[in-house]
């Protein structure tokens, strides 16, 4: 069974409430009707009914009147959500004047329904920019208890005869969105990775902080940054098999793992690679994806208090299916299903 068919399995066992917030966008109408035939996620767009319907036979798709929809121009249905956002956002002199022109963004409402119990999860980014659809979910949803910062995770599916990964699958982050983390930032981003590991990729996580040390091999404020992240790591999550500082081949090949680390647990058998920094991270991805013929599964945003995920405004609709077969994968494992 492949990855996505068994995180398919698993969306259509525990079907989630999922907001679509680009109601008329195609290839968004596309991948909502393949959702709804494999009865995989409860959808729930954010637009006019009768507009969205109308596109809907434009493509020729027959399943979209399943879904619901809330329209955020009717007044009527957006109130308490507009009272909802003015509460969260008083302190920073939001009136509910302003909550009420602000819930006619559908990023900001799809939010606050999910903030408001009504909906599990978001998809959104295939007409809006990535900054857009985090602003929204940072300013309702925030980010999990103890987690302070949102990354994004990559699961490289790799090649059968590679010889490397657990299942042939690695995940790496943070190859998305911060660009120099703290020791604190690099630790709470291990931690939310293994989460993710296990969740989507169904593996028991074996967490790797990567440096371009092993145990002291090199002197360096950067080496140092990755052994006090681990540190901090442990102290959040002290059942997690984690370690650092290893260099990438300490991490994944077991001979140079007993070589450099004989006394890590981690050292050559890792499947969760943490990178110290954004650029290494996202041209690490590319490097494998490109070089070995990998698959690229991403970004996984994480982090946040509920799933919300990003789309590449170039996306095709098998991207937005798998996005959110992933992200409805995210919101089982929150509710640990």
């Amino acid at each position: 069974m492949t990855l996505f068919e068994r995180l398919t399995k698993k969306a259509q066992q525990y079907p989630q409430r999922l907001v679509l917030p680009e109601s008329t966008e195609p290839r968004t109408l596309q991948a909502a009707e393949r959702i709804l035939e494999k009865k995989a996620a409860h959808i729930i767009f954010i637009g006019n009914k009768e507009e969205i319907l109308d596109e809907a036979t434009k493509l020729g798709l027959s399943r979209i009147g399943e879904a619901e929809f809330l329209d955020c121009d009717d007044h009527a249905c957006t109130e308490k959500y507009a009272q909802l956002f003015a509460e969260l956002r008083k302190s920073k002199g939001v009136t509910l004047q302003d909550a009420r022109y602000t819930v006619k963004n559908p990023l900001y409402l799809g939010c606050l329904l999910i903030k408001n119990g009504e909906a599990d999860a978001m998809v959104a980014g295939a007409l809006s920019p990535t900054s857009s659809v985090l602003r929204a979910a940072f300013q309702v949803l925030k980010t999990k208890p103890g987690i302070n910062v949102v990354s994004g995770a990559f699961i490289m599916l790799l090649p059968e005869n590679c010889g490397f990964g657990d299942h042939h699958m690695l995940v790496f982050a943070d190859c998305a969105v911060i660009p120099d983390p703290t020791a604190e930032e690099l630790a709470q981003i291990a931690v939310a990775t293994a989460k993710t590991t296990k969740d989507i990729a169904g593996l028991d996580p074996v967490v790797a902080l990567l440096s371009f040390s092993t145990k002291g091999s090199a002197s360096h404020a950067r080496v140092d940054k990755v052994k006090e992240a681990t540190e901090i790591a442990h102290k959040l999550d002290p059942s997690l098999k984690i370690d650092g500082e290893l260099q990438s081949d300490a991490a994944i090949v077991p001979s140079v793992g007993k070589l450099k680390a004989p006394d890590s647990e981690v050292a050559g058998h890792a499947n969760t690679l943490i990178f110290p920094s954004l650029e290494t991270g996202n041209i690490a991805y590319k490097l494998v994806q490109r070089l070995a013929g990998a698959g690229a599964v991403g970004p996984i945003l994480q982090g946040l208090a509920a799933p919300v995920n990003d789309l590449s405004r170039g996306a095709t609709v098998d991207d937005i299916v798998n996005t959110i077969i992933v992200t409805c994968n995210q919101a089982i494992g929150d509710k640990g299903l």
